[in-house]
């Protein structure tokens, strides 16, 4: 059956999905169930204002009065997605006049969608991208959102936080909506571009929007910190972010060490690589979600691993951008914690991620199986990782199917050809 889910790209329809309160309960009768332990059959789920009441297992399958499933799965938390990229997708794969690509060129084609997008094009696009997530496994979305103004500064800042949770309200997704700070263009360039001014605030602003995003919520929205990353924020307004963070006990999110002049750039600057000064000048816990972490080196790994903070893992963007891979089995052997996301959104689909994630490492390492743990297989051993890591990171508890956990559920479609064979 493992081997099923990671293959079954396109064997599942959305069962449940109310992250809202207030719901009606209803009860589920699934054939098999992936709990927090494990594969169970005829498993009966009792779910009340989006929650999941009761779960029973080797329940009577006679009863008349639940709703039938085949197989049902956790959905997945897509930890770091930035929705407007969606429409840029596919629109940046030809080769440049100076004949090499990088992430950096591709930063200038999105600088210029970005310049283009207003509140109502966001609301779109954003709609699009969480249908998309929906239909493929994806449940929850944490938005890592640094477009702020619109063009021309019509409608200030709180419309393009409200066309997101727009877009995530008439699809369903259970949204954290993670506000970035982004304050200058480099370690040494204190001023942001022209390009970066409509990301651009300062503290006092930041602060006051991601207050603003708590205080006028539907209430379904989680709320957490974006710092956008040790290059365009400064230590100082890390600082209060992470100050906010702790007294919110809200969930912190940071893109780090993605590309390695990012490396280069923070050891001149500060004399340490990206992680080693975070974690020098900081105390990142478990409510951490450090995105890439691409170029970290065994040192900085082993420390990190101790504090509990998630990685989120982008396999898929990664790829696309020649980033580079995350030394992954490592840091699976000292404990780490991973989520995935799909980011620029070349790819929306949480099996292609994971497959990417792996098949990336096979390829590094030219061998096989590198994410399985001692008897478990890599398709399961991937699934369980990001199933906690990703809950964690989204700061909604949603994760493996447990009594009190979110009812966010998937359903495979038993009769799929892609599940012959992986019957048990």
């Amino acid at each position: 059956m493992a081997s099923g889910v990671l293959q079954s790209t396109l064997a599942w329809t959305n069962l449940y999905i109310q992250p809202w309160t207030g719901g009606p309960v209803t009860t589920i009768l699934a054939k098999k169930a992936f709990l927090h332990t494990g594969w169970a059959e005829n498993v009966r789920l009792r779910i009340a204002d989006g929650l999941i009441e009761s779960v029973e297992t080797d329940s009577d399958a006679s009863r008349t009065d639940d709703s039938t499933a085949g197989i049902v799965i956790p959905g997945i938390a897509n930890a770091h997605s930035h929705a407007f990229q969606r429409a840029m997708a596919g629109h940046a794969e030809q080769r440049g006049p100076t004949g090499k690509d990088t992430f950096w060129s591709w930063r200038e084609q999105m600088y210029r969608l970005a310049g283009l997008v207003d509140a109502d094009g966001l609301a779109a696009i954003a709609r699009q991208a969480f249908s998309e997530m929906l239909s493929v496994g994806y449940t929850s979305v944490a938005e890592f959102h640094y477009l702020h103004g619109e063009p021309g500064g019509n409608r200030g800042r709180g419309a393009m936080f409200h066309a997101i949770e727009e877009a995530a309200a008439d699809t369903g997704i259970r949204l954290t909506y993670v506000p970035v700070l982004y304050e200058r263009a480099g370690f040494d360039q204190p001023e942001p571009s022209a390009d970066q001014r409509r990301f651009a605030m300062s503290p006092d602003e930041f602060v006051d929007h991601y207050e603003y995003a708590r205080e006028t919520t539907d209430g379904n929205t989680t709320v957490g910190i974006g710092a956008h990353s040790l290059r365009a924020v400064t230590g100082s307004s890390l600082r209060r972010l992470t100050d906010v963070s702790r007294r919110d006990e809200c969930p912190m999110h940071m893109h780090i060490a993605e590309q390695s002049a990012e490396v280069d750039q923070c050891f001149a600057r500060y004399n340490a690589r990206p992680v080693e000064w975070l974690l020098r000048e900081f105390s990142p816990d478990d409510r951490w979600c450090l995105v890439h972490a691409t170029h970290i080196s065994e040192e900085e790994l082993a420390s990190l691993s101790e504090c509990g903070a998630v990685v989120c893992l982008c396999p898929s963007t990664e790829a696309n951008l020649g980033d580079g891979l995350f030394p992954l089995r490592s840091w699976l052997d000292r404990g780490g914690r991973i989520a995935i996301g799909s980011d620029s959104q070349i790819t929306i689909n949480p099996y292609e991620e994971l497959r990417w994630l792996e098949y990336g490492q096979r390829l590094s390492s030219r061998s096989r199986n590198i994410a399985a743990g001692p008897d478990s297989h890599t398709g399961r051993s991937l699934l369980e990782q990001v199933l906690k890591g990703g809950g964690l990171a989204c700061g909604h508890g949603a994760g493996p199917l447990r009594a009190g956990g979110p009812a966010d559920l998937v359903t495979l479609d038993a009769e799929s050809p892609l599940l012959a064979g992986h019957g048990s």
